[in-house]
């Protein structure tokens, strides 16, 4: 086996914005002392998940180590589900390697599967706090999308999108009563809530 690629998902339950999925992949050999302490985005600061996503950015300039970051948008994720949204940016992130599936391990996070060419496939519960390579995935699907809220969110000032980055915080329900809804926001997410229909 010549590679390992680690992938995880980030933004799979916020009211707003895409769903990410990181893939990550490195030779077979990788050492991890490099990336001393990586380990799920949710359980580091945004600090140290930047930390990492630079770190991992000067290894990708070394041809140490590859990344890449697919995203699904509200729209699709309305139009065909959370699911089936996940899955086509996870083979969009896996094709951007462009390598033989059968060259490569690949590790997954919770529920994820490849596509089945990947014959050397394994999901790991809770794999992005076990398997290192699955962690800085999740980072940088993770450090990616956080990115991506901030920069819309001065398209759409009354949401405050760079606090919450979609999530449904008592801030953005407030914002949801009083305004309505964004063309970012996931229609299909937010069928229960009290909507507004001030235009913004």
């Amino acid at each position: 086996m010549k590679y390992l690629i680690g992938i995880d998902e980030a933004g799979r339950g916020p009211l707003a914005g895409p769903v990410a999925v990181g893939a990550v992949m490195v030779p077979a050999d990788f050492d991890w002392g490099v990336l001393q302490g990586v380990r799920d985005s949710k359980k580091l600061s945004e600090k140290k998940r930047e930390e990492f996503y630079t770190r991992a950015k000067e290894l990708e300039q070394t041809r140490v180590l590859r990344f890449t970051v697919s995203t699904s948008s509200s729209a699709y994720i309305d139009t065909y589900g959370i699911v089936p949204a996940i899955k086509r940016a996870l083979a969009e992130a896996l094709s951007r390697f462009d390598i033989e599936p059968h060259d490569c391990r690949v590790l997954l996070d919770g529920s994820l599967r490849a596509p089945a060419e990947y014959i050397h496939q394994e999901t790991i519960i809770r794999g992005d706090d076990t398997e290192p390579v699955i962690s800085l995935a999740s980072i940088m699907a993770k450090v990616t999308r956080d990115r991506l809220m901030k920069r819309l969110s001065p398209k759409y000032p009354a949401y405050a999108f760079h606090l919450h980055k979609g999530y449904g915080t008592a801030s953005h329900l407030s914002a949801i009563a009083q305004w309505g809804l964004s063309d970012i926001h996931r229609a299909s997410f937010c069928t229960r809530l009290p909507i507004g229909s001030k235009s913004v």
